[in-house]
């Protein structure tokens, strides 16, 4: 079958791979029809590499019709349409119970001392190849999957997989008081999303960008927003004026670790990221730091009893964090990857035909798999108006 495949430092290629097979009787087999690129992929394609080997099949973005299951699951058939949660999870260990199912105690990676496994993404979470392909082996399929109805367009599910629960657990983790405010900092696809259930569930809600492309997207909902690239004040210094010189009760963190800002944390990244993977990995174990532009960012702008949700992906080892300025203003942090099984029963009713978050216009692209290449691209550079690219392995190449 044919598979985005990760082949170095900001490069992609699509290749000849074997096909996925049955082998545990808890596996199913999933005919691909439409998969996303997040920007958590864009980690792998710079600052996570040295975790990547050669060949690796990326994505953790999956919609498709299952082919063929193990003897052990009863709840699926071939025929059935499915989304694939990225995590990968069995649903009966305590973790699980918890809701948890990120820390599932089955998948867990104690090697590198991480939760559940994911797909596609790196050592760190498994090594389990990912859905950026034709067809998906998915283990414990039993509990990781989500039954959808059959349709045209995927895109009314796709997101299910990744974008909707991660921006819904965002806004729940932000804690946001009736009838509150927050700040969503980054509106790329999770900021995007972050802003547009924040405000069906009634928030005031303030976006935050400096890419045109982006903002238009939000300002259209009739979201307000700050744009970075004409601002002549720090972010926190707006918002304080349009909150009563507080800031607002919660701040939505959807950057993470690749900021802009932070030159020398920036240098540092792309330096490790360029050594030998061995000595690279031991660096980013022991003395990795983040840009952490967006972190400070949000500790500034929250108000002081307030709350930051941190749904963009940090991976340092060695952050400086002020604690000081933490703890003075009292300021609650939750984190996190997204639960996605957790959220589900809340986000299905909000994908009927009235489409309140208005998911089957999201994607500003869809291209076929074989363009997996020049679609990295193009979102690392957010060129060409990139926020949300889908990927068709059912497409002929253009």
């Amino acid at each position: 079958m044919k598979a985005v495949t990760w082949q170095g430092f900001r490069k992609v290629s699509v290749e000849n791979v074997p096909d996925p097979r049955i082998e545990e009787p808890t596996d199913a087999v999933i005919r691909v029809t439409s998969t996303g690129i997040c920007g958590s992929d864009l980690h792998l394609y710079e600052v996570l590499g040295s975790y990547m080997s050669t060949g690796d099949v990326l994505g953790h973005e999956s919609i498709g019709i299952v082919e063929e299951v193990g003897p052990a699951v009863t709840n699926l058939a071939a025929g059935d349409r499915v989304v694939v949660p990225f995590q990968i999870s069995c649903g009966h260990c305590f973790m699980c119970g918890q809701g948890l199912s990120t820390q599932c105690e089955t998948t867990q990676v104690r090697e590198y001392g991480c939760g559940a496994a994911l797909f596609g993404y790196s050592k760190l979470y498994g090594r389990v190849p990912g859905g950026q392909a034709e067809y998906l082996r998915v283990p414990h399929a039993a509990f990781t999957h989500i039954t959808v109805p059959h349709g045209p367009d995927d895109s009314r599910y796709l997101y299910l997989s990744d974008v909707l629960p991660t921006a819904w657990q965002a806004v729940e983790y932000a804690a946001v008081p009736d009838g509150g405010s927050v700040t969503v900092l980054g509106l790329g696809p999770i900021g995007d999303m972050a802003c547009r259930i924040a405000a069906h569930r009634g928030y005031r809600v303030i976006g935050v960008d400096r890419v045109p492309e982006r903002l238009r997207r939000v300002t259209e909902r009739g979201i307000e927003c700050v744009d970075l690239s004409t601002a002549d004040r720090s972010v926190g210094a707006i918002v304080r004026d349009l909150t009563d010189g507080r800031g607002t009760d919660s701040v939505i963190d959807a950057v993470g670790m690749e900021a802009h800002g932070s030159p020398l944390a920036a240098l540092t990244q792309r330096s490790a990221a360029l050594l030998p993977d061995s000595l690279a990995r031991k660096v980013s174990d022991t003395a990795g730091i983040d840009r952490l532009a967006a972190l400070q960012t949000a500790i500034d702008v929250v108000r002081r009893g307030g709350t930051i949700s941190l749904a963009g992906v940090y991976g340092g080892m060695v952050d400086p964090i002020p604690m000081r300025i933490l703890f003075d203003k009292q300021i609650q942090l939750r984190m996190g990857q997204a639960n996605v099984k957790r959220w589900v029963p809340d986000l299905l009713p909000l994908l009927d035909d009235g489409d309140p978050l208005g998911v089957e216009s999201f994607a500003t692209h869809r291209l076929p798999l074989t363009a997996a290449d020049d679609a990295y691209r193009m979102f690392q550079r957010k060129s060409d108006g990139a926020v949300k690219i889908l990927l068709d392995p059912t497409a002929e190449p253009v």
